[in-house]
């Protein structure tokens, strides 16, 4: 056998910034390429603005009407708050929507007494929405004042690139329930969903119309429309017309009702489902979600600027990022939503896989999100696609979010045991114990801490049903006491110090620097 040569081993160099992206955080495509890939970040996002109203409004008592309201509310609500993230927040290319984190306190809000035992079910809507406003109102507070005061940035000083490899890959993997268990329900039309997107957007990338790859820039929209058609074909011709009622759920084009229900033109406001009603009790137990909301839009946000080719946000943007999205809630709170807010992974993922990571991009898809949500019936068509084919491109846009995170192993030594032994646990229990809270859930129709505290008990089940905020905790500590004196290479540290301040890189003004000169009245620390 051949000695190998030491210059034919390979050998890949940390890099600040990923390489190969086509357009950065602050290029831009064609106003033409641009609108038709914010276009596509707008579909994408509508399996989370469309699933959480299904899964929460029939709960609350409300009908198909109220639904597309909240559909449509959710919509408007997440355009104006990627607005505002876009050019006064962490100005990544990063879309606010709604948070899964807020169910488990949702839930808890819905299943009261004193609202429970409303008997006309449009009331008890109305009455449980109001409750929701007023403790998404109160809890928005806690990113407020932690991301304005910059305690999240002190804070985030304990983060290392160690500590950060698993919290940023669970805000992946994490998702993993909305991956391919929900193209199981549908296999006909999830599976082969999945296996198209990937061969066009991966094996034939390379095919260019005009200079443009077409197919690596827009198989998610080509993909989707020819996989809806034939779910539509398989619902007019009967197929589902004797199947279970899970499979028709899942399967038919034509059951979600948000096109009848919807109104041609509905402009959300603030209060449109009346004056909010604030609960001590409830408020509390928001507080929970708000501090996972918190956490995993951190990693998001860190996932999203390696995928804009840019630098790590400094810790005075993060913290700026985590204020707006405290803003965010507060608007939530005030539209009535029915959820608080997050950055989407879903739409962080799509960045890598097109390659463009343009702010303008997400600002423009913010346009097409306040727009179609006033044109009621225009956007309930969009958003009637099946819940399957949004889990099929799940299954590929979290794992690239995952893979990010994996990528900042990197920047630290791999080769220790230490690093090994942080990283292994905190992935493991960062998976094993929100998979323990969600099958207690399951199997006992309460979370696994069910004292006579309602509070207590959403704080405990809201942050350890989350993988990213349990990896956080884990990671953060043993990284931060173990072994730590003279492991500051090892963790990735002399790396990390320059994006640690504003100032530290001179990149970090060209990326994050607020628009319109506003610098000159907040000037970053």
């Amino acid at each position: 056998m051949a000695e190998v040569k030491p210059e034919d081993m390979v050998h890949h160099m940390p890099m600040d910034q990923l390489q190969g992206f086509e357009y950065c955080i602050d290029s831009n495509p064609s106003w033409g390429e641009g609108i038709a890939l914010g276009f596509q970040h707008y579909i994408l996002s509508l399996g989370t603005a469309v699933m959480i109203p299904t899964m929460l409004v029939p709960l609350m008592g409300g009908n198909d009407h109220d639904k597309a309201k909240v559909v449509q509310t959710l919509l408007f609500a997440t355009g104006i708050k990627t607005l505002l993230q876009t050019l006064f927040g962490t100005r990544l290319p990063t879309i606010m929507g709604g948070s899964y984190a807020y169910v488990v306190p949702i839930l808890s809000i819905i299943r009261d007494p004193s609202l429970a035992q409303i008997t006309d079910g449009h009331t008890r809507f109305l009455q449980t929405m109001r409750a929701i406003q007023g403790s998404l109102i109160v809890s928005s507070s806690i990113q407020i004042i932690l991301g304005y005061s910059q305690l999240w940035a002190i804070c985030s000083r304990f983060f290392s690139p160690l500590g950060m490899v698993p919290v940023i890959a669970l805000v992946g993997l994490g998702l993993f329930e909305r991956g391919f268990p929900v193209v199981g329900k549908c296999v006909e039309i999830g599976l082969p969903m999945l296996i198209l997107f990937v061969a066009l957007s991966q094996y034939l990338k390379h095919v260019h119309v005009r200079h443009v790859p077409v197919l690596e820039r827009f198989s998610m929209l080509m993909c989707i429309a020819l996989v809806w058609v034939y779910a539509h074909i398989l619902t007019a011709s009967g197929a589902y017309r004797h199947t279970a009622l899970v499979t028709q759920i899942n399967c038919r084009t034509d059951l979600a009702n948000l096109i009848s229900s919807s109104q041609w033109i509905s402009i959300p406001y603030p209060l449109q489902w009346g004056a909010p009603t604030f609960s001590a009790d409830h408020a509390f137990g928001m507080m929970a979600a708000v501090v996972v909301s918190l956490i995993e839009t951190t990693g998001a946000f860190k996932a999203a600027a390696r995928l804009a080719s840019a630098t790590p946000p400094p810790a005075y943007v993060l913290s700026r990022g985590i204020g707006w999205q405290g803003i965010g809630t507060l608007l939530d709170g005030l539209f009535g939503t029915g959820t608080g807010s997050t950055v989407l992974v879903e739409n962080v993922g799509l960045l890598g896989s097109t390659r463009v990571g343009s702010r303008r991009v997400i600002q423009i898809s913010a346009g097409f999100m306040i727009f179609f949500s006033m044109l009621g019936k225009f956007g309930a068509l969009f958003a009637s696609i099946p819940f399957t084919i949004f889990a099929a491109i799940y299954c590929v846009m979290f794992g690239i979010v995952a893979a990010v995170g994996l990528s900042f192993m990197q920047f630290t030594n791999m080769n220790s045991m230490r690093n090994l032994f942080i990283i292994g646990v905190s992935l493991f229990l960062g998976l094993s114990i929100p998979e323990y809270f969600s099958r207690y859930s399951t199997s006992s129709q309460q979370g696994p801490a069910h004292t006579k505290a309602g509070w207590f008990n959403d704080y405990i089940n809201t942050i350890f049903s989350s993988p990213p905020t349990v990896a956080l905790f884990v990671a953060v500590l043993l990284d931060n006491t173990l072994d730590v004196r003279d492991a500051a290479r090892d963790r990735g540290m002399p790396w990390w110090a320059r994006f640690r301040t504003f100032r530290g890189d001179s990149r970090n003004e060209e990326f994050y620097t607020l628009p319109f000169n506003l610098n000159r009245f907040f000037p970053p620390s």
